[in-house]
């Protein structure tokens, strides 16, 4: 399997061969969105468009995908990047809009009745945009370790899974390289120490070698300054390899196979009635609008 080449120069491309990578950096994003830029390079490589080379990344990926987003070709929001944001608290501009907002937001903790407890975990926070979209939807915990995790993030997680006092399923999304291939073996190991006498249950859902084959993801060469490198074999494919939407269907049937679905709809049969709840409440705080006919 060919790797990636840093080094490659780019031949000029006609303007009808740019307008050709432009329609399908469209298409793509349209169809598979959010994702990261990363992610749209692997794209283009696995279907062809572009050459498998760092300088196709950075100068025709990267290039296009800003001039389209200037240009408004291109929403912002198609792109995720969650390695920056922003911090304020949440405030409201009365009782009354509070409340509005907290019935139209509400939602029972879903996990609370459930057998088991259930975490995704992230190697890199650039995808957490990308897997954030299923997560939140199964109301499930999104832990993002920026590589290797302090060890003040493992103690607070380990306190949750201490104290959930049911089976925990941690599942683990991360490149496929020396340190990636580490980095979760640690994680698991301080875990089980910093909460001890939990039922853990960790296994690695990508990026695996079985997928690298099965799915012809694109490599790149391991990088020889890697203290671990030596006791690596073989090449070393990123996350983002994957398409986002087999991402998400990995965190989806991470997180299902857990579900039992009588507690499950259960839960969404008090949630409804405590949000109508919620909706009388709001309305008390309106005296000047009329009640709408049943």
């Amino acid at each position: 399997m060919a790797h990636i080449n840093r080094t490659s120069p780019i031949k000029r491309r006609s303007r009808s061969e740019v307008a050709s990578i432009k329609a399908w950096l469209y298409d793509t994003l349209a169809e598979k969105n959010p994702m990261t830029v990363r992610q749209v390079f692997y794209q283009g490589v696995s279907s062809g468009v572009i050459a498998k080379t760092e300088t196709e990344y950075k100068q025709t990926i990267c290039r296009l995908l800003t001039d389209m987003r200037k240009a408004g070709e291109l929403p912002w929001r198609w792109l995720a990047d969650n390695t920056r944001w922003m911090r304020k608290p949440r405030t409201e501009i009365g009782l009354a809009a509070m409340l509005d907002r907290t019935a139209e937001t509400y939602r029972r903790a879903l996990w609370e009745q459930q057998p088991a407890y259930v975490e995704i975990w992230l190697e890199k926070d650039a995808l957490a945009g990308v897997l954030y979209e299923e997560t939140e939807s199964w109301d499930v915990p999104l832990m993002v370790t920026r590589g290797y995790s302090s060890h003040t993030f493992l103690a607070s997680a380990a306190e949750t899974i201490r104290e959930v006092g049911k089976p925990v399923y941690l599942y683990y999304f991360g490149d496929y390289d020396p340190s990636g291939v580490h980095i979760p073996q640690v994680i698991e190991r301080q875990l089980r120490d910093m909460a001890a006498g939990a039922e853990i249950h960790f296994k690695r859902v990508a990026v695996n070698p079985s997928q690298i084959t099965a799915w012809n993801l694109p490599t790149r060469p391991t990088k020889k300054t890697d203290s671990r490198a030596k006791s690596f074999k073989g090449e070393s494919v990123e996350v983002d390899a994957i398409p986002p939407k087999t991402l998400r269907a990995l965190a989806h049937n991470s997180i299902v196979r857990h579900i039992d679905e009588a507690i499950y709809q259960r839960t969404l049969d008090i949630e409804k009635l405590e949000r109508e709840t919620l909706v009388k409440v709001a309305g008390w705080f309106h005296p000047d609008e009329e009640e709408a006919p049943a």
